[in-house]
């Protein structure tokens, strides 16, 4: 199958835009992308955009997608198991039901691939999921799973479980149920690797959730509004040699000087902004945070913390933060290359190359304009519209 006449910004770490290109894929992977219109003679399908730009399926890598459904309510609330303030082994997977119309939505405005997390009451509340938006089956969607585990600072964890008069209610008491938890994760590994099969420690689910974090084979994605709780998120990380995202990041555009002193970040997942200021940490709001962190060379990618912004109106979020000084390139990058990247699934989406999966947008215009939506998606090589 084969895209031609078409101008592909491919995303790629160069940026590279060919004003005239093709973009060949087989079996759902791209296998060639190019300049000049020339059709091999073993391409069955063609499709000819005349001179229509096409970009990588846009990604959206923090939502809760799938797992607070649209237009019920506690029936298809399934983010937030909040009996216990710490469930690493909770899945994402096992909440999300693809058949949320939500899901027809985001395809129709260009976004093929996002990350659904549990949502911010627990201090560890379980791994997060990257998938299509495109299928019926989220077994058959899944990118990557666990892509993270979600964890939460702040307000969100202390007034869900004062309300309950259950430990954490303080901020103190939220980092301290986080690290007795990787504390004791720690120790079982190390009685795991050191048994001779005999004194082998017995099973723990929640444990076993947070090996492959210890491994640094996944991140921590810190929900963290304040400063001086991303301050927090990042002493723990150091504590422990792990790897971290900063989810919404808030206040992050206060703190750049400070931030660039820690290398376990492994870039900023900024949003909502296209929201109200509902609580006291939100104070500093502000859709001008995603550039000044762009800017200062933290790896930035833009989000909808869907429910909170509905998904489909990412692009409207990159849009709004250009208006309010993020660079062009960059805004794009974070819906599509930047947020792969942070999501870790690069290997896969993010970007027009060689060898990942062919999931594309098609405008006729500037998809960061509010009155351009998409004239053809694909996912994994399939034409959904």
């Amino acid at each position: 199958m084969m895209i031609i006449n078409a101008k592909i910004f491919t995303m790629d770490k160069d940026n590279t835009v060919i004003e005239n290109g093709f973009v060949r894929f087989e079996n759902g992977v791209i296998a060639e992308v190019g300049s000049g219109s020339c059709v091999p003679g073993n391409a069955e399908t063609i499709y000819d955009f005349g001179g229509k730009s096409v970009y990588p399926g846009f990604i959206d890598a923090h939502t809760h997608l799938g797992m607070f459904e649209d237009y019920i309510g506690a029936e298809g609330e399934d983010g937030n198991e909040d009996s216990e303030p710490v469930t690493p082994h909770m899945r994402a997977i096992d909440a999300v039901n693809p058949m949320d119309r939500y899901f027809s939505e985001a395809l129709s405005a260009g976004i093929t691939s996002v990350l659904s997390s549990p949502g911010s009451t627990n201090p560890i509340a379980g791994q997060i999921a990257a998938f299509k938006t495109y299928g019926k089956c989220i077994d058959k969607m899944i990118i990557k799973a666990p892509a993270g585990i979600k964890f939460a600072l702040g307000e969100n964890p202390k007034c869900t479980f004062g309300d309950k008069d259950q430990s954490p209610i303080t901020r103190m008491a939220t980092a301290a149920l986080i690290r007795e938890t990787l504390i004791k994760a720690k120790h079982y590994c190390e009685e795991k690797k050191n048994s001779d099969g005999f004194d082998r420690p017995d099973y723990d689910m929640k444990y076993e959730s947070l090996i492959p974090l210890l491994e640094k084979k996944i991140p921590a994605h810190f929900h963290v509004h304040r400063a001086d709780d991303i301050f927090t998120a990042l002493r723990i990380a150091g504590e422990f040699d792990i790897d971290c995202v900063l989810v919404h990041a808030t206040e992050g555009h206060l703190i750049i000087d400070e931030l660039k002193e820690y290398p376990c970040i492994k870039g900023v997942l900024s949003g909502p902004f296209l929201t109200d200021r509902s609580k006291p940490e939100l104070k500093n709001l502000t859709p001008k945070s995603p550039g000044i962190l762009a800017r200062s060379h933290i790896p930035t990618a833009i989000i909808t913390d869907h429910p909170e912004t509905p998904v489909p109106y990412l692009l409207l979020c990159a849009a709004v933060a250009v208006r309010e000084g993020m660079d062009r390139t960059a805004a794009l990058r974070a819906i599509t290359s930047e947020a792969a990247k942070i999501g870790g699934i690069d290997d896969r989406t993010g970007s027009i190359e060689k060898g990942k999966d062919a999931d594309f947008a098609v405008f006729e215009g500037d998809p960061l304009n509010i009155m351009n939506q998409p004239v053809s998606v694909f996912v994994g090589g399939h034409q959904i519209f």
